[in-house]
């Protein structure tokens, strides 16, 4: 190992790991390119116009069957519907791409902060690289994760406003329609898609219920389980909004007071946790021949492999313990 990984051989390591995050940029930027094409070209054919003339070896088909490949499989449709929630214009193996992309980088970096040997240029580059490839996820849940919040916040205004279109004579699916064009993002772009999914034929029980499989609201799944049984029994379903927009408001707004009485502890926990690893990055950058002993095979024995690990272990489980306290359902 130490022939091939010495600091000489980092440029032409970094070299390459830029090289392939370029490729994987322009790969996804011809899957996207492609995709529009072949939209305008579905466009020109109901139109009426001649289609262009497409190229006999065309990239889009093969990275269309990946793609139909990979969203197939259990985790490929699970990232399908964390791309759904998120509202991110992704196919999941674009997203795949992504995630790889990151992992390049994350290897470029730890090559960097390990180039005291070639022990810890492997040992930080390969860490690297799982943290990075985990980036897209965490930014697809943090999306998700504010989306939703989002969407809570607005619903008990939604669905006042759907009440009051019900008194004054509308329809359930007009009261949709009014909420895609007058209500703010989130909740107007979900629910200008049950419009046009009932449109295209759906039932307004399953435009609902797929509304419920890409916004996993508690608050949701209480108006959606009113408007059903509506739909079965018959009933009153402007005064049923006006009492569910009610509990839905004092639930956001309870939810509203445990997260500032908690934010204290949550800022702990990011804090107590990045403190320690920043530190490592700021010496590893300053001085690498100080944190180069770590990644050493000598004495004491095993302490390159067992200090850094139990370190990252600990860490781990002490931000999810405090994180878990301040977790406080309602």
């Amino acid at each position: 190992m130490n022939r091939f990984l010495t600091p000489a051989m980092l440029p032409l390591i970094v070299g390459g790991l830029g090289l392939l995050v370029i490729v994987i940029g322009v790969v996804i930027f011809m899957m996207r390119r492609s995709r529009g094409g072949e939209m305008g070209q579905r466009l020109s054919e109901f139109a009426g116009r001649a289609p262009e003339e497409q190229p006999t070896a065309n990239p889009r088909q093969a990275l269309e069957r990946i793609d139909k490949v990979v969203s197939k499989s259990k985790q490929g449709s699970s990232v399908a519907r964390d791309l759904a929630r998120a509202d991110v214009k992704l196919t999941v193996a674009e997203f795949y791409l992504a995630k790889l992309g990151a992992a390049a980088i994350g290897s470029v970096v730890g090559i960097y902060l390990g180039r005291a040997s070639a022990v810890a240029m492997f040992a930080v580059a390969l860490v690297g690289a799982v943290i990075f490839s985990f980036i897209p996820n965490y930014y697809l849940g943090n999306r998700s994760k504010k989306r939703l919040v989002a969407f809570n916040g607005q619903l008990g205004d939604t669905i006042t406003m759907m009440a009051n279109a019900l008194r004054g004579g509308y329809s359930f699916l007009q009261c949709l329609d009014m909420v895609s064009k007058e209500a703010p993002y989130p909740v107007n772009t979900e629910f200008r898609r049950i419009v046009q999914e009932v449109g295209l034929g759906r039932s307004t029980e399953e435009a609902l219920s797929n509304l419920q499989r890409r916004v996993p609201s508690e608050d949701l799944d209480l108006l959606i389980t009113a408007v059903n049984i509506q739909m079965e029994v018959g009933g009153n379903l402007a005064q049923i909004l006006d009492t569910i927009g009610h509990t839905i408001r004092e639930r956001v707004r309870i939810k509203g007071e445990i997260g500032t009485l908690t934010a204290q502890g949550r800022i702990s926990a990011w804090v107590i946790t990045a403190l320690p690893v920043g530190l490592a990055i700021f010496i590893s950058v300053v001085n690498p021949a100080y944190m180069a002993p770590i990644f050493i095979f000598g004495m004491p024995p095993d302490a390159w492999c067992c200090l850094p690990v139990a370190s990252m272990v600990m860490i781990v489980i002490g931000f999810f313990v405090i994180m878990k306290i301040m977790d406080i359902e309602v």
